[in-house]
């Protein structure tokens, strides 16, 4: 028997009662608020630029947790949210108009929506939130409305009654002007009061409000006059891809005539 004072002490220290772990390694958990007028975004910001600075050894390893987690992961997947519902939008336009060219017309309107919405938020120094990304999300089904309208006409002008694009999509403009600021006006007025509202949870609801208003604002004054030079555009794309197509078609397809008979004399 070897007695432990052989090859150790002992001391009567002050210690915690527990020790918290985080996948099988010692972890501790700092709490923190974030002060009237700073955002979320920006105090992790200013956490992970303090982490850096101090210098950890490499053996600490720093996470956030709770909301702060919560935030991360959906800037992380905003990205690929956004463009898993354009390739959506793209697909349905697509079978719809059995045309790969004019769903990239329609979808020509959205990028003026999501200036829209960010200049609104700048404007009334808003940050861009997890609920101003769903209010962007909603303008693309609600700003594309404008372009499907006059497209579909459009093209039911040129197919039907034989219309030039020209002539069509300047009829289309026309006619489908009214319901473009009707459906337009709706939405937005259907918007002022999550922007302007007050109450309990009102500042959660006005960026998504306030983003709506923006975009359709914005986009509206864009997409009036972009839309049909878009169209007519990519209508002259597609009728140069058409005659490359035709006159590969046609070179592929050539027979080689075959040498005239020598005459006998």
């Amino acid at each position: 028997m070897v007695p432990l004072a052989a090859f150790s002490h002992f001391d009567s220290v002050p210690a915690s009662l527990a020790s918290n772990h985080q996948g099988q390694f010692p972890a501790v958990t700092i709490s923190f608020n974030v002060a009237n007028g700073v955002s979320l975004g920006q105090a992790v910001k200013d956490l992970s630029q303090a982490q850096s600075d101090i210098g950890m050894p490499a053996s600490v390893h720093g996470s956030f947790e709770g909301t702060a987690k919560a935030f991360q992961g959906s800037l992380a997947n905003e990205g690929w949210l956004i463009l898993a519902a354009i390739v959506t939008v793209y697909i349905v336009l697509g079978v719809l108009y059995e045309s790969y060219i004019h769903p990239v017309t329609i979808l020509s309107t959205l990028p003026s929506a999501g200036v829209g919405a960010i200049i609104a938020l700048y404007l009334l120094r808003m940050d861009l939130s997890v609920i101003s990304l769903i209010g962007v999300i909603l303008l693309i089904g609600i700003v594309k409305k404008n372009a499907i309208m006059m497209i579909d006409f459009a093209l039911d002008a040129e197919r039907n009654d034989g219309k030039a694009p020209y002539d069509a999509i300047y009829e289309a403009c026309l006619l489908r002007f009214r319901p473009i600021m009707m459906t337009t006006m709706a939405a937005l007025f259907g918007a002022v009061p999550l922007a302007f509202g007050s109450g309990t949870g009102s500042e959660l609801r006005r960026p998504l409000g306030v983003t709506i208003i923006g975009g359709l604002l914005f986009s509206q004054v864009l997409t009036l006059y972009t839309t049909p030079v878009v169209y007519l555009w990519f209508d002259r794309l597609g009728a140069a891809l058409r005659r490359l197509r035709g006159g590969a078609a046609d070179l592929s397809g050539a027979a080689i005539p075959e040498p005239l008979p020598e005459s006998q004399g």
